[in-house]
């Protein structure tokens, strides 16, 4: 009781005498371990006597406090505790900026091996952390910096890629060549002033969040001939219609092609947007009334004759792999447009855009989805989706579907109802 009593007077971390600090650490009480463990005036080698309490919230409070020694820091990383190595993985990024000059040099050199120690957590949260603290420091190891940059989870990739200044441009290509985790790469795509080559990388995996980053970031530097790459993608993809629509440098040139695929309303935003005149404004305004008009005029019999024999032999259970191994050898794009729509549960529509995109992945998911052999999605990628031969999709072991059942369903979600 004296011991609690002493130590409730003392609530305001005021300066504990070190005999009685260390006579406070061997309470029975886990209350008054725990406050001491947060007190910063404890001395160093009580907090690493600390640093073994079984207690997880003691130990906690002495990977946060920031007299706890490095020998002790450098353990509290291994801790079986996810929260001890949380609250460490907080207090090392926080002190790193500090750790400048001569003196600190000893120091600074041990905090950053505890940082590589955190770096490879096994817990995504930890090393997310680092990479959210980190992002935007100049102070940082680079090689820590790079290794969560490369990291598989998005949750600790996409902070460091969108705005480390330690990232140079050669360094963000050569981590899109070797692979971002999923979903990071529109982080990539969302950084300040990134260059031509950057852009093109981006453009070139066909993305479509990363696509319409790249085109809501004003600052990225975009080549002329890759914003018509993407102008060709965005024709069939519609997700990224408004995005194309509302890119700030485009060219007269660009804006008629764009009024030559989107709708009447994102028309009357790119006239708005631009500021157009009115010879231009109505230019594009009419390209949109004669495809409204040759729509309505339209008629497809041979489409409404494929839906027929489609329907019909899929409520006869016969349609198949077989069947449209037939039709893509005779390049019938309405049969194989409506069985794929069948035999998926997409509509028409997003088969067409599919189709379209020119995309291997999302193809390839397609197929899948279908039911139809790795060597059925090969063809149909080559020679109706007409993807380019250095991004076809290729079997695995020759016969099997190169990605994850998850993989291939995220693909294919940019194009569910």
């Amino acid at each position: 009781m004296r011991l609690l009593s002493l130590f409730k007077k003392r609530r305001k971390p005021a300066e504990i005498d070190y005999d009685e600090s260390k006579l406070l650490a061997r309470s029975d009480d886990v209350n008054v371990r725990t406050d001491l463990a947060s007190n910063p005036s404890v001395r160093p080698e009580v907090l690493y006597y600390l640093m073994d309490d079984s207690v997880p919230e003691v130990r906690r409070n002495v990977a946060k406090n920031e007299n706890t020694p490095v020998q002790a820091n450098n353990q509290l990383a291994t801790d079986k505790d996810d929260e001890v190595r949380s609250e460490l993985a907080r207090k090392i990024c926080r002190l790193l900026p500090s750790l400048s000059g001569d003196e600190a040099k000893t120091i600074r050199e041990q905090t950053i091996t505890i940082l590589e120690v955190l770096a490879s957590d096994q817990l995504p949260s930890i090393r997310a952390i680092l990479s959210e603290s980190l992002k935007d420091t100049l102070e940082a190891p680079k090689h820590v910096i790079l290794a969560l940059a490369k990291d598989l989870e998005e949750i600790v990739a996409s902070p460091v890629l969108e705005y480390s200044p330690l990232l140079s441009e050669a360094d963000l290509l050569e981590i899109i060549a070797s692979g971002v985790a999923k979903g990071a790469l529109p982080a990539i795509a969302r950084r300040d002033n990134i260059g031509e080559d950057v852009t093109d990388a981006v453009a070139a995996s066909l993305e479509i969040p990363a696509v319409a980053a790249l085109l809501a970031n004003s600052s990225a530097q975009i080549r002329e001939e890759t914003l018509d790459q993407i102008i060709n993608q965005a024709e069939s993809a519609v997700p990224l219609h408004e995005p194309v629509v509302m890119r700030v440098d485009l060219s007269i040139r660009a804006m008629r092609r764009i009024a030559g695929f989107v709708g009447a309303s994102l028309v009357e935003k790119l006239v708005r947007k631009n500021d157009l005149s009115p010879e231009i404004e109505k230019e594009l305004k009419k390209s949109v009334k004669s495809r409204i008009d040759d729509a309505e005029d339209f008629s497809e019999p041979q489409e409404d004759k494929s839906l027929v024999r489609v329907e019909r032999l899929w409520a006869s259970g016969k349609l198949n792999e077989e069947k449209l191994s037939e039709a893509v050898a005779e390049k019938d794009l309405s049969f194989i447009h409506n069985s794929l729509a069948l035999m998926t549960g997409f509509n028409v529509a997003a088969v067409k855009a599919i189709i379209n995109s020119r995309n291997g992945k999302v193809v390839t998911a397609l197929c899948w989805k279908a039911k139809l052999s790795m060597r059925l999605a090969i063809k149909i990628q080559a020679d109706i989706a007409h993807v380019s031969h250095k991004n076809l999709i290729n079997a695995r072991d020759g016969v099997e579907y190169p990605f994850e059942e998850k993989d291939m369903n995220w693909q294919l979600s940019f194009y569910e109802d």
